[in-house]
């Protein structure tokens, strides 16, 4: 069985499963309560809360625990927009973020009275300028993915924080595929709030964490005290525990492993350079992930037939009852009648891939497509 679907989840780390079990079991008190079970609980939450925001040179203070990159996402967006909406009511994202963002600035379109401006790519890419035209004296929040989780294009941050420093509208980055992959410091970005998942570097699933820089945006789930009164609920404290493991351990080794991932990529294209393929990529753009087409060759068939082999690949796009959807992405990119949105797949690699996973993967298209590979 071979695993290239890394950008959907990662597997747990060992490092990151023994903290899940030893907290499990050891730790199991509730870190709200006063008593000694809860004071040891409480420790383990505040060391975890400072792990992570040390890896984002931040303030412990600074980071809220959610159930994952969604509700980090809903509660940033929708939390701040409600908070702030006397300021204006105007939002800028772009059309290839995940359907996270965009589906909350829907709702807040629909429900809430607010009106989104949603970027298109110019050149299969964003440009800061475009953020910047887009500005008004009325928007009061911008939303912007770091790499995109279909094709692994970079955005440029950096430059938009830069833009954004002498306006009101705060700047939201859903950081869920690049974290734990490439450096990020949120305060030299001029980041106001960055979602991350635990499960895409190799933590648990349903926990997740939104750094914010800002106080007053309202809370999404009402009813204890917890997480500075940003998110009630008992904290899920092993899935926290774990994921400030798995972060830690990830950018501990974020040079090697991002060199490792470089490499797989440069070996899959080598071995497929005799064939008939394109790539949906444009530069900056993450070495975890590769979109690539096959022409006359739908996507969806050559899933189906990959998985027969054993392989995990993806569209990259929405699935629903075994159904592939054509990718928003791919379409915002390449436009709607684009011959992309039927035939190509999404190969995502992490440092756990191997050479001998890919020369597989080689072999099995060679198989069903035919010609040299």
């Amino acid at each position: 069985m071979i695993y290239l679907d890394h950008a959907a989840t990662t597997s747990l780390s060992d490092a990151a499963l023994q903290t899940f079990m030893t907290i499990s079991k050891e730790y199991y008190g509730n870190p709200s309560s006063i008593h000694w079970a809860g004071r040891k609980a409480n420790a383990i939450l505040r060391q975890a809360r400072a792990d992570i925001a040390q890896t984002l040179a931040t303030k412990p203070e600074s980071i809220i625990f959610t159930s994952g990159g969604s509700e980090a996402d809903t509660l940033a967006i929708q939390g701040y927009a409600l908070a702030n909406q006397h300021k204006g009511k105007h939002l800028i994202t772009t059309a290839i973020e995940h359907h996270a963002v965009l589906r909350t600035m829907e709702y807040l379109e629909q429900r809430l009275g607010f009106e989104v401006t949603y970027i298109k790519p110019i050149n299969q890419a964003i440009s800061a300028q475009q953020i910047k035209e887009a500005l008004r004296p009325d928007t009061i929040l911008v939303s912007v993915m770091y790499a995109n989780n279909e094709t692994g294009l970079l955005l440029p941050i950096s430059e938009i924080g830069e833009i954004l420093t002498n306006h009101q509208a705060v700047f939201h980055v859903d950081a869920v595929q690049a974290i734990g992959k490439i450096p990020i410091s949120p305060e030299q970005l001029g980041i106001d709030f960055l979602s991350a998942a635990a499960h895409k570097f190799h933590g648990p699933k349903g926990v997740g964490f939104l750094y914010s820089r800002l106080p007053n945006f309202d809370a999404l789930i009402h009813g204890g005290r917890q997480e500075e009164q940003h998110r009630a609920g008992t904290e899920n404290l092993a899935g926290i525990a774990a994921m400030a493991t798995a972060l830690k351990e990830q950018t501990a080794q974020l040079d090697q492993h991002f060199q490792t991932v470089l490499g797989l990529k440069t070996y899959l294209l080598d071995q497929l350079a005799a064939s008939n393929y394109y790539l949906n990529e444009t530069e900056p753009s993450l070495p975890h992930i590769v979109n690539i087409g096959f022409p006359n060759q739908l996507n969806e068939q050559l899933l189906m037939r990959l998985d027969l082999a054993g392989i995990a690949v993806s569209s990259g796009s929405a699935c629903t009852a075994g159904v592939i959807q054509n990718s928003h992405v791919l379409e915002a990119l390449y436009g709607g009648n684009s011959r992309r949105l039927k035939e190509s797949i999404r190969i995502s690699f992490s440092h756990e891939t191997t050479k001998e996973g890919i020369d597989f993967l080689v072999q099995q298209l060679h198989a069903i497509i035919g010609g040299t590979y």
